[in-house]
């Protein structure tokens, strides 16, 4: 196993923890979600992403590693967005929530594994098809959001710090 595995596997058990003791992974906090009732998650995720977001820009500013974007392809985000809202309201579990509760041992987070595995397979065997449909749709290319803009992403930082921070106010506020 290399380096990268065993950092991997400790972030991944490390985040895992983090969201069963933050309660993402509960049933009532996924249907509160998706109600816009119970901004838990959002406000887990949003944490995860702000911090996220400074540590791999010093690591990137410092050398240590490169940014690899993804393609901005709108026919590809609004399919795949459709598909993780459709997965995550009938089984109540988004991906990472998904395995989090199989590791705390709900046996039927286990249907949403293997209906994520069932529709990798899926995916993969109709990817020729998608990339002369869906994915051929509007492809802006590998493009980040200080791209875009054209500005530094030191400039984006703290505008999305204040943003999230101001919904986290507004979620206090009412109740959420």
């Amino acid at each position: 196993m290399s380096i990268d595995q065993i950092l991997g596997l400790i972030t991944g058990l490390v985040f895992g923890f983090l969201m069963q003791k933050g309660r993402v992974i509960r049933f009532e906090k996924q249907v509160g979600a998706l109600l816009i009732k119970d901004m838990t998650i959002f406000k887990f995720m949003l944490s995860a992403i702000l911090v996220g977001m400074v540590g791999i820009y010093i690591l990137y500013d410092m050398g240590i590693t490169t940014l690899s974007h993804k393609p901005m392809n709108i026919g590809a985000v609004v399919l795949g967005g459709i598909l993780f809202g459709i997965g995550w309201a009938v089984m109540g579990f988004c991906p990472g929530t998904s395995s989090a509760a199989l590791g705390e041992g709900r046996i039927h987070a286990v249907f949403a594994v293997l209906g994520m595995l069932a529709g990798a397979a899926i995916f993969a065997e109709l990817y020729p098809f998608f990339s002369s449909t869906v994915i051929a749709w509007q492809d802006f290319g590998k493009i980040g959001l200080q791209d875009a803009l054209g500005i530094s992403h030191w400039v984006i930082i703290p505008i999305f710090w204040a943003a999230v921070i101001g919904l986290f106010f507004l979620f206090e506020k009412k109740g959420l």
